[in-house]
């Protein structure tokens, strides 16, 4: 493995503190004129044909990103069926890898997943680890004025603090790099999206709102997962990438 391009892909996949300085301005913050929404090639078009309207096809016109929530908890069944959706186990292949509901490049999986739980009826608040292999909960900590803290964590959006559950994705870099070397890094967060936009319909299915979060403060929420900050030079590496809080919507 090329260590000295490895660790820079590393930081690469981090939050604004490994990518940002103060004094860059966006485009849009310049005032610059924004980019066209599509490309338009100039090649023959031809209309498509409607579709029936099915389950999945309302799940997908429903779906959209909810920052307000009424405050109510969830069930832990609820919770159960969005871990699973986002990283559930649907088979093992012998000792080697897993199929799960989300995909991920060579079936590595190469993310963990977490649960700040803030308001689920029959869960203490604090901080769970989803145990997929297994498809169970582990405790890791019960710290004080959590959502006051995640909020802070999450770039300052109180709505996240306040939501009964925000899920948090970790990578384990190396689980994929094993494999795939330097391109690794590219899958594993392509794997994220995949596994959040499950939590999505997940959430859509059961009448509840959600907010992916890509703004976050690495040091601080990594902290707050109990994780090492810092570069991530060795192969037990992990480091957050990807929030979403979950609520009913108001």
């Amino acid at each position: 493995m090329r260590h000295k391009d490895t660790v820079s892909l590393r930081e690469m996949m981090k939050g604004y503190t490994a990518l940002d300085t103060e004094d860059t301005l966006s485009d849009q913050q310049e005032q610059v004129a924004m980019p066209p929404m599509a490309v338009v090639r100039g090649g023959k078009t031809l209309p498509l044909p409607e579709w029936e309207v099915s389950h999945f096809s309302t799940l997908l016109e429903g779906r959209r990103s909810q920052r307000a929530y009424d405050g109510s908890p969830l069930t832990l069944e609820e919770l159960a069926f969005l871990l699973w959706a986002a990283q559930g186990v649907r088979a093992f292949r012998k000792d080697t890898a897993t199929l799960r509901t989300a995909p991920s490049a060579g079936a590595r999986h190469p993310l963990e997943l977490y649960a700040f739980v803030n308001g689920v009826e029959d869960l203490e608040p604090g901080l769970y680890h989803y145990l997929a292999l297994e498809n169970r909960l582990e405790l890791i900590n019960q710290t004080p004025e959590q959502g006051k803290r995640l909020a802070d964590a999450l770039a300052g959006q109180v709505f996240a603090g306040n939501a009964p559950v925000c899920l948090v994705w970790t990578a384990v870099p190396y689980r994929s790099e094993w494999r795939y070397d330097n391109k690794a890094q590219k899958y594993t967060l392509l794997d994220a999206g995949h596994s959040c936009q499950n939590v999505y319909l997940a959430c859509e299915s059961l009448g509840l709102g959600c907010c992916a979060i890509a703004a976050y403060e690495q040091e601080k929420l990594d902290a707050l997962l109990g994780l090492p900050s810092g570069p991530s030079e060795d192969k037990t590496a992990e480091f957050a990438i990807y929030a979403c809080c979950v609520g009913r919507p108001k």
